[in-house]
This record gives structure tokens, C-alpha cells and sequence, in this order.
């Protein structure tokens, strides 16, 4: 592996190894192709170049031009042929270049790909995922800082997955393939080269489960891809101040896993969903909208939602000023906590 990648030994023997979560992919993308010889890439340069992000380096090589496929710059006709070949018995697995240049595909996804299974009774699956560099803290312009997973997590049909951590990626983009189910995975772009330990041995990350990503008493901080970081921070400030916060990484954002959810809900009674999305119609609010249903009783405040502004994506000098940062965080933690 690359010099940005160190392995150690668990006490059990199994084989830790520190990774980014852009390597991590690129490991879930070689594992699932090594089990399964139907699995194939196809993206815009992600050949010898390894894509803009480099996280197909190396596959073409290893996999040869007919399993790692670079296509025409053609979103729609990227979808169509993936379509196509899961038809035939193939698993694709697509890359969108950045999050803004889906759109051209997006009638292909929500009109044929979607609706498939359900227009062949079940009969025909759509083994298709298409991967989504998505969000912001790059400094690039519109197009290529969005975020726009509300869109398709709305969509019946789809699943709708992104991680936060190495690990998670690691094995959440094998079990993505593995689905007989077209998966929309949305890749923190901004979070590709933070490292964590990915465990190899055993099973992995369930996609569909939420996750505690830290224990607290008194507010509930949830969130999914590089949002859940920022929390981790906040929630550790927090803490230096005197208030136990649990933080969960939702993981899938279609369906959503609201049991530890709703567990946190009624055990801290305040809740904020944060994301770097515009609020409006927003995975958050329908967050929100759940827990002030099925926990209303439990809450000692309203659920607070912390996001980005419904206005498009500002030029790079005022992305700090748009997207959710720690301190918006604990000013709604503060909020929270004086009801």
C-alpha cells in the first residue's frame, strides 16, 4: 500500500490497518471486484488517472479496461449503459465526478433506474451504485461543493448511504455492491483524506444501522458524512464546558435507522440534526419531523435543525460562512438546553 497507509495487529490477530477513507474505498472497490467477477467500474477518468479524487488508482491496472471503464463526459449515458449491463447480470458501480454534475443523470436515476424492480414486480433487480463525491470544504465553486442526497433519498427505490469513517467506507461500499438494491453512495469529498483504522477481519458495517458515535446524557448531535466530525468536535468542546452529548452517525439516509434514534431522543430529551445541505425539504427536516412524532412526549425542547442556507452554493470565499460549523453547533446546544 501507499505510504499513507500503516497496518498494526489487534490483539486478536486480526489486521488493523490506518488508511483514508479515499484508500478504504478504493480497498471496498478491490475486494468486491476480486469476489465477483460482474462487478465493473465506469466513470469519467477514472482509469489511469484513478479519477479527480484518485480513488479508482490502481484498479484499471489491476482489472484490466473492461472492468474499470473510462466513459465519455456523459452523466446520463454513464446511468443508461450501467442500467443496461445490471440488466445482463453485471454489478456497476458508477462514479459522478463531483456532486453538481449528477443532474444530467438524474432522469436516468429517478425515471428508470428507481422504478425498475417495481415496474417488473419484483422480478428484475438493479444491482447498480453510483458513487457521489458530495459536499463542501474545498474552496471550489458550485457544482463541485453541493449537496444534494435530499433528492434521492426522497425517491422510493433508491437506497441512499454515506459514511463517515474508513472503516465504514470500507465495508459499507462492499455491501452497497453486494445489493440486489440501486444504492446512491455519497462520498464526503472533504473527508477523503482523514485517516482512521479500518478493521479487515470479521463482518462490517451493517448500511443500514445507525451508529453511536459517542455516548452522552443531556443532547443528542446527529448527522451523516463529514457532518459528523464536525459534531465529534462540538460535542468535545461541549463537554470541556460541562454538557454530555451523544453524537449518531446515521450511515444510511434511505432507509433511515431510527431505533438508536429514537433511544437517544428519549434519553437526552433534546435533539439538533445538523447538515450541510440548504434545510428546506431536507433529510434533517424529516429527521425532526419523525422524532417530534414517535418521541414528542420525551423531548424538553424542539428538535433544532442546524444547516446549511436555502440559497445556492456561495463562491469558495464564503463557504465558511455557509456551512455549519462547531460553533453554530453549540449555539444550538445552548438553545436546546435553555428551554
Amino acid at each position: 500500500m501507499s505510504q499513507t497507509v500503516t497496518s498494526a495487529t489487534t490483539s486478536a490477530g486480526a489486521e488493523t490497518v490506518s488508511m483514508p477513507i479515499a484508500k478504504a474505498i478504493n480497498a471496498g472497490l478491490r475486494a468486491a471486484m476480486q469476489a465477483d467477477e460482474k462487478v465493473l467500474l465506469m466513470g469519467e477518468d477514472i482509469g489511469p488517472l484513478g479519477g479527480v479524487f484518485r480513488v479508482t488508482e490502481g484498479l484499471q491496472a489491476e482489472f484490466g479496461k473492461d472492468r474499470v471503464i473510462d466513459t465519455p463526459l456523459a452523466e446520463s449515458g454513464i446511468v443508461g449503459t450501467a442500467i443496461g449491463l445490471a440488466l445482463r447480470g453485471y454489478r456497476p458501480v458508477c462514479e459522478i465526478q463531483f456532486d453538481g454534475f449528477i443532474y444530467p443523470g438524474f432522469d436516468q436515476i429517478v425515471s428508470q433506474l428507481a422504478k425498475i424492480t417495481a415496474r417488473h414486480r419484483g422480478t428484475v433487480s438493479m444491482p447498480v451504485v453510483i458513487r457521489v463525491p458530495y459536499g463542501g470544504h474545498i474552496g471550489a465553486v458550485e457544482h463541485h461543493q453541493e449537496s444534494p442526497e435530499a433528492y434521492f433519498a426522497h425517491t422510493s427505490g433508491l437506497r441512499v448511504m454515506s459514511p463517515s469513517t474508513a472503516h465504514d467506507a470500507y465495508w459499507m461500499m462492499q455491501e452497497a455492491i453486494a445489493s440486489n438494491d440501486p444504492v446512491m453512495f455519497f462520498e464526503p469529498k472533504a473527508k477523503y483524506w482523514a485517516k482512521g483504522e479500518v478493521q479487515f477481519a470479521g463482518s462490517g458495517a451493517k448500511p443500514d444501522a445507525a451508529r453511536v458515535a459517542k455516548e452522552g446524557s443531556d443532547v443528542t448531535l446527529i448527522g451523516h458524512g463529514a457532518m459528523v466530525h464536525v459534531l465529534l468536535q462540538a460535542a468535545q468542546i461541549a463537554e470541556s464546558e460541562g454538557t454530555s452529548v451523544e453524537v449518531i452517525d446515521l450511515r444510511s439516509l434511505s432507509p433511515i435507522d431510527y431505533e438508536p434514534i429514537l433511544a437517544s431522543a428519549t434519553k437526552t430529551g433534546r435533539v439538533i440534526v445538523a447538515q450541510e445541505a440548504p434545510q428546506h425539504v431536507s433529510v434533517g427536516s424529516e429527521i425532526a419531523a419523525t422524532i417530534q412524532e414517535r418521541a414528542f412526549y420525551s423531548l424538553e425542547s424542539p428538535v433544532i435543525r442546524v444547516s446549511g442556507f436555502d440559497a445556492p452554493f456561495p463562491p469558495a470565499a464564503l463557504e465558511a460562512v455557509y456551512l455549519p460549523d462547531a460553533d453554530r453547533i453549540l449555539e444550538a446546544v445552548d438553545r436546546a438546553l435553555a428551554y
